[in-house]
């Protein structure tokens, strides 16, 4: 059993940036995949960001590219997501995720543990 407590929302102006933190406890964070997702109100789910086990292979969502970065850091059992350039679309209610494989096509598919999420609110 893993718990993911994610911290780190909060309001910025456009342009502003934010980093979120996902601490996890009750196993190494290194044994799992971690994702980002976001959802916004009377949106659905969307994927944002997702990282290796070992950092490597990290795979972003095409409209954050360049704007946002995940890492982690397993020593500390944390994964972040620092997010750049913010827009008002990027508001949303931010969650990670553990989980053991990465699926392109239905990335939350592969994730087994979620936290409750941060939000995040861009004001233009």
């Amino acid at each position: 059993q893993v718990q993911l407590v994610e911290s780190g929302g909060g309001l910025v102006q456009a342009g502003g940036s934010l980093r979120l933190s996902c601490a996890t406890s009750g196993r190494a964070s290194s044994s799992y995949v971690m994702g980002w997702f976001r959802q916004a109100p009377g949106k659905e789910r969307e994927f944002v960001a997702a990282i290796g086990r070992s950092g490597i292979n990290i795979y972003y969502l095409d409209s954050v590219k360049g704007r946002f970065t995940i890492s982690r850091d397993n020593a500390k059992n944390t994964v972040y997501l620092q997010m750049n350039s913010l827009k008002p679309e990027d508001t949303a209610v931010y969650c990670c995720a553990a989980g053991s494989y990465y699926y392109p096509s239905t990335p939350w598919r592969g994730m087994d543990y979620w936290g409750k999420g941060t939000t995040v609110t861009v004001d233009s």
